[in-house]
């Protein structure tokens, strides 16, 4: 999918390198289709804008770049009973792997997070102003049980009790994420879908 496809260009005004935005840049997002089994969304982030490291519970994301330049850091859970034995005490802690932390651009491949592998968890920071379409199914959903929770990560070396744990893989980096209340940063601003129209057939 292209950016002409929703009526995105990089030529609009929101891409520019030269657009000045406030210290604390809000993102916007619109919906462009939702429906009970996905739902179909872009999300706007201007320069330095960020949308916290969240989880996506039960659910499959083909998410795509469309226009910018955003670092994406992303974690799969360790096994449970990994993290405990780790800590060795009760905690709010949680072990995780990291599975990207990196500068993508666009046109860039599509990214595909499933519900336990892929990088279910991400957080998303713009380098330049951003588009990111994002498919998402099922969709978040409270009554279901598919409710999102934010995270803070903790460097992997610090804990427990400042040493370092003993887990290691070749190629493999962890850290410890912290479930928190939703930060100030992540609420963001809906705006009307204004691109082509979507038309709903019958099979």
């Amino acid at each position: 999918m292209k950016p002409e496809d929703v009526g995105l260009s990089k030529d609009l005004q929101f891409f520019k390198p030269e657009s000045i935005f406030r210290e604390n840049p809000r993102v916007t997002y619109t919906t462009i289709y939702k429906c009970d089994n996905f739902s179909l969304c872009i999300f706007f982030l201007p320069s330095k804008g960020v949308i916290p490291l969240h989880n996506h519970p039960g659910m499959t994301v083909f998410s795509k770049l469309l226009l910018g330049q955003m670092h994406i850091k992303s974690y799969d859970w360790v096994d449970p009973d990994v993290s405990h034995n780790l800590l060795k005490q009760p905690s709010q802690l949680r072990l995780a792997k990291l599975k990207a932390n990196k500068v993508f651009t666009s046109p860039c491949d599509t990214s595909v997070l499933y519900p336990k592998t892929g990088g279910n968890i991400h957080e998303f920071t713009a380098i330049t102003p951003c588009a990111v379409l994002d498919v998402i199914g099922p969709p978040y959903s409270k009554d279901d049980g598919r409710d999102c929770s934010y995270y803070r990560d903790h460097l992997y070396t610090a804990f427990p009790n400042g040493e370092i744990a003993e887990l290691k893989e070749e190629n493999e980096s962890y850290g410890w994420l912290e479930e928190i209340e939703m930060p100030e940063n992540s609420q963001m601003d809906g705006i009307e879908y204004l691109g082509p129209p979507i038309i709903e057939t019958s099979l």
